[in-house]
């Protein structure tokens, strides 16, 4: 019992830290690779499709709105915004991107199982090797 328990734990540490390194380097890359995002207020145009806003340079962006960002605008005439800087027309509500949040949850996950499993390995051994 003590050997299966062994390896049921050695497996859950190496899985736990090897996920944490995976998607810790993944998220690295997407942070690395998103770019530089600026915070401006932005205004909704008369039609209600379309946000407006000026960037850093002065210049007049715009970009159309989904269906489900112009429902968390909530008939509201100006929001705040993150614009891509050194590109026109792009921008976002958050100024990470999403899919950044989902991998570095993974990644700190990924550690903490990593730990408890080596924690729980440790206590085992200890316990084990405990006199009676």
């Amino acid at each position: 019992m003590t050997q299966a328990l062994d390896a049921i734990l050695e497996i859950f540490t190496w899985v736990g830290f090897g996920a944490a390194v995976a998607f810790g380097v993944v998220a690295v890359v997407v942070w690395a690779s998103d770019g530089s995002w600026l915070p401006a207020e932005a205004y909704l145009d008369d039609d209600g499709r379309t946000l407006r806003w000026i960037d850093s340079e002065g210049e007049v962006n715009s970009a159309p709105l989904a269906d489900e960002d112009r429902d968390r605008l909530a008939d509201e005439p100006a929001a705040n915004i993150w614009y891509r800087h050194g590109w026109h027309d792009r921008m976002r509500f958050t100024r990470r991107p999403p899919v950044l949040r989902l991998l570095t949850g993974l990644a700190v996950g990924g550690a903490a199982l990593g730990l408890l499993a080596s924690a729980l390995s440790i206590v085992a051994y200890f316990v084990r090797v405990a006199p009676a």
